[in-house]
């Protein structure tokens, strides 16, 4: 690990929900040391800490700190640029998903919206039969 590799020369991040901190040296090629500096500089990094304080990442830890490590290692990014690097393209992740989100919504209110005047529909056209009671004031 003396001189990091290319990103796209790291290894695939495996299927499995937590990563000891030497899984994740090796998953990024990064020295322990240098992730412990990095989750007090980036606030996005947050491993769970269990029994006597062992650190477990998750799946979206690697793929932030291989973030990190492009930004500083392949393209001369100080820890502040990456910082403030990072924290811009959080900001656009969240405005997209926020987006997603809203689309979504409103499909699923559009697709409600349907319904309910299929069934006022139908319910006007058993009025009309005689099959329902008229409506109430």
């Amino acid at each position: 690990m003396s001189d990091p590799s290319p990103t796209e020369d790291l290894p695939p991040i495996p299927g499995k929900r937590y990563f000891t901190i030497g899984e994740v040296s090796t998953l990024c090629d990064v020295k322990p040391y240098v992730l412990r500096y990095w989750e007090q500089e980036f606030t996005e990094l947050e491993p769970v800490k269990r029994r006597g304080n062992r650190r477990y990442y998750q799946r979206r830890d690697i793929i932030v700190i291989r973030r990190i490590r492009a930004l500083v290692y392949e393209q001369g990014f100080t820890l502040d640029g990456a910082r403030r690097r990072l924290a811009g393209s959080v900001e656009k992740r969240d405005h997209t998903e926020s987006r997603q989100v809203v689309r979504q919504t409103i499909a699923e209110l559009e697709g409600v919206l349907r319904i309910l005047k299929s069934t006022t529909r139908e319910r006007e056209t058993l009025r009309t039969r005689g099959e329902l009671p008229p409506q109430g004031p």
